[in-house]
Order: C-alpha cells, then structure tokens, then sequence
C-alpha cells in the first residue's frame, strides 16, 4: 500500500521581527520532545550537546543497534507488508532516532518464510509525513542507482488511529555492522553513486521536499544554476535559525554576506567560462550514524536519507565538521581520488568550508545549546576575509558610528572594539567602511519581500524572503 505525493497549497509567510541576542552560550544537555503515541510517553532521549559541539570525534567505536522491547506493529503497517498474506510474528525496536521510532519486524510469508524488515514511525504530524515521504522517496532513488548501496523501502503510509498523526516507512531490513564503514570501499561506492545517477530533468532540485533531520529542505524544485538551488537553500536555513535564536547583529551580516557575495565568488565559476557540473544524486545529510557496513555481505550501505540532486561536492561539507569520524581524512583523500574536484580545483576547500555552512547551522537548530551557530560565523568570517574583506570590516566602523551617535563615550566604544578584536584575533583597520545595517534579519541596507512557501517549510514563526538591494 503506497502513498503518492500530494499537491500542496501555497501561502504567504509573514515577515515578522525576531528578538535581538548577543553571542551563544554553549549548554550541556538537550532533552528532544518525548515520543507520545494516544497518550502514552513512550521514551525521552536526552542529547549530549558537547557531544555534537565537540572539536574532536569520539574515539569509542558506535556501538551495534541494540534489539530492544516488543513494538506494536499498527494495522496500516500489517496491511502494507510486501506480500499479501503474510503474518505478523513479532516487532521489536531496534536502534534509536532522536525524532522518532524504529523497530525489527518478522514476518512469516505464506510459504513459510521467515523475512525481517524495518520500520520508522515518525509521531510528528504533518512534519512527520514530510520526513516520512521524503526518506521513502530518497532511498528509492538510491536504490534505483545502486541496489546493494541503499535498503530498498517498500511503502510509506499513516497509522490508522494514533494520535498524534503517526506516519511510517517500511522497507527492506539491513543488520547494521562498523559505523562509518571502511574509508575504500565506502568512499568508491559512494562516488560511483554520484557519477551513474542522473537527473530526471538535467537540473539540481529534487521532485518532493526531504528533510535534514525534522528540518524540511528546498528541494522540491528544479533550477539549471547550482548557485542558485543552494542560495535557497542556506538562505531557508538561516530564516530558520534566526526564528530559533533571535537576531545576532554580527552573525545576521556574515550571513548576508555570505549569500550575496561568497555564494556567487564560489559557485558561480563552476558553471561559468566553458565549465560546467552534473546534478548528482546526494544522500543529502551523511554522517557517522547513517552509514554502515552490512553485517550480511560485508559492503557498505547508507539510509536515512535527504535526496536531491546537487554539486557532488556537497555531500563532503558535512565530513568537515570534526565532532563526527568521517572527518577522518582518509575518506574526504579517497573520495577525491575517485571523484576529482571540480573547476576550479584550487577552490575546493573553500567551496567545502562555504558547503558545511548549511549542515552545520542545522546542527545550531536541531540542538539548541551547541556552539555550532559561532561556528557557522566563525567560517563565515574567515571565507567572508578572504573573498570581501572591504564589506566585512566595513560593519565595524558603522557600528562605532552607531554606538556614537547612542551616547556611547569613548572610552565604552574602545572597551568594546577591543574585545571584539581580541574575539576575532586581529585588529581592525581604521579607514574600514561599508552598507549601514538595519534590524531587517540580515541587516545592512536591505529590504525584505516575502514569497510564497508551500505549508510543508513553515516551522513555527520561520520566515522565508528575498532580499532586494536598496
């Protein structure tokens, strides 16, 4: 029994002001919402947030998924099984997901056969649903590439009656084994991934939205421009961020920066003067705990995905962050021996520095608490210095006239100015100019529009919008 996608309406996003903050804190714990199925919590899963801000990846191992107590196996879910006439043996959870369920299922088929599948069952309503499809419509367009490289998923649907609604994914069952698999071999099949896929339209985009953990993406969408597809993208993402932690001045204008100045200086040439970049099919969202090795025929596999198709060198943005073990340079050395960086080679590693913005900054989202959004600006900041250093040093002193012409003596403004510069680790210039800012969101001589969004990206207040120069 399969869902097929459904049309979604339009609406206008409100553009509404977001609260004014300083710096970020690092915390210590995060508590994800707990699973509640007709009322009953079914577990709380508390968040290692220096786990997930941590300059370093854990040196234990991952351990194996563990195959825990009976799962209730809803009616949808029997009814969607495979083959017909099949029976219910037994459902067990297996594993964990932060935002939802997962559970072994047996199953005896009518010949006697006993086959093993998988479930995840998402109780996050219309979010939920989002989540469900796009993985379902991820791992089949991994499968159709390579079938030993991806679970093949067998149907997605809705629980019967649970509340509130609970949407699932059944598909095919792997033993999950070393996480993340062997550098070679994971990183060859993954690049053979990108090379043999093909876009259904030659364009980047994909043909539903998938999400990044509970956070949906821009993909269901299709565009000839790479820098354009991304553009949308981190710009989305930063919307969701600033509805999350209100506004940071200094963050809010690296942020513009970055989409109207780092975006174009480092997309726009791989699509430029004779050159030119496939739409590969990505994973979307790789890391440690989405990658394995079979236990049964010993290859590398990946699930949980968030696909759509876009520069192959994006799906390497998230290995840069070091808290997770594919930051290991042995797989970012091999997989650029199978698959070459594009041209220009020489700007690889700052198009993987500008790619792990986006990953990264849903980290800040996801698990408030962590030090990820100081490191979004952080990044931000060093490729904002080398690629528009006048803009960006420029804030400062439209800041210090601001504060002057607030009342600020001088001896409050230096005060200020040098710990700003003992942060950054140099002094700033005293002939910096640049745009005056505004409260706009990304700040800085700006005015915002806002667009049409299908109801699938609205999160909470989680404005979306243009910007158009003044």
């Amino acid at each position: 029994m399969l869902n097929e996608p459904t049309p979604h309406e339009s609406h206008v996003v409100e553009v509404k002001p977001a609260q004014l903050i300083s710096k970020p804190e690092l915390g210590t714990e995060f508590v994800v919402d707990p699973i509640v199925v007709d009322g009953q919590v079914l577990r709380d899963v508390v968040i290692d947030v220096k786990r997930h801000a941590g300059q370093a990846a854990p040196k234990k191992p991952i351990p194996n998924p563990d195959l825990g107590l009976e799962f209730v196996v809803d009616e949808a879910v029997i009814d969607a099984f495979p083959v017909p006439g099949s029976r219910l043996v037994e459902g067990r959870y297996y594993g964990m997901s932060l935002w939802g369920r997962t559970a072994k299922i047996t199953v005896e088929l009518p010949g006697g056969e006993i086959v093993d599948y998988f479930l995840k069952a998402e109780a996050l309503g219309d979010i939920g649903r989002t989540m469900i499809e796009g993985e379902y419509e991820s791992l089949k367009a991994i499968h159709g590439v390579d079938p030993a490289f991806a679970p093949f998923p067998y149907a997605w649907g809705k629980y019967r009656d649970a509340q509130p609604d609970t949407y699932f994914l059944l598909a095919e069952f792997r033993e999950v084994g070393q996480q993340p698999p062997d550098p070679k071999r994971f990183t060859a099949r993954l690049a053979a991934m990108h090379k043999k896929s093909e876009s259904p339209t030659g364009k980047f985009g994909f043909h539903v939205v998938t999400c990044h953990a509970k956070l949906p993406q821009i993909t269901d969408c299709w565009e000839d421009s790479w820098e354009v597809l991304y553009r949308k993208q981190l710009a989305y993402m930063i919307e969701l961020d600033e509805e999350k932690h209100g506004l940071w001045p200094e963050f809010q204008h690296v942020c513009r920066l970055t989409l109207e100045k780092l975006i174009p200086r480092l997309l726009r040439p791989l699509q430029s003067d004779g050159r030119s970049i496939k739409p590969c099919l990505l994973h979307g969202n790789l890391w440690d705990e989405n990658t394995a090795t079979d236990m049964v025929t010993r290859k590398p596999f990946i699930y949980d995905g968030s696909s759509f198709y876009g520069h192959n060198e994006y799906e390497i943005g998230n290995w840069r962050a070091p808290r997770h073990r594919l930051s290991n340079r042995k797989y970012v050395r091999n997989y650029k021996r199978v698959f070459h960086p594009s041209e220009p080679k020489k700007e690889w590693n700052d198009r993987n520095l500008l790619y792990s913005l986006r990953y990264d900054l849903a980290t800040a989202i996801l698990i408030p608490g962590c030090n990820q959004r100081q490191v979004v600006k952080d990044n931000m900041t060093l490729l904002c210095k080398k690629f528009c250093i006048d803009d960006l040093l420029g804030f400062k002193r439209i800041k210090s006239i601001s504060l002057r012409n607030r009342g600020y003596d001088e001896d409050e403004e230096e005060e200020e100015e040098e710990a700003e510069e003992e942060e950054e680790g140099e002094e700033t210039p005293d002939d910096a100019t640049t745009l005056i800012g505004s409260d706009d969101g990304f700040g800085l001589g700006s005015k915002l529009k806002s667009i049409a969004l299908p109801p699938h990206y609205r999160i909470g207040k989680a404005r979306a919008y243009h910007i158009e120069r003044t």
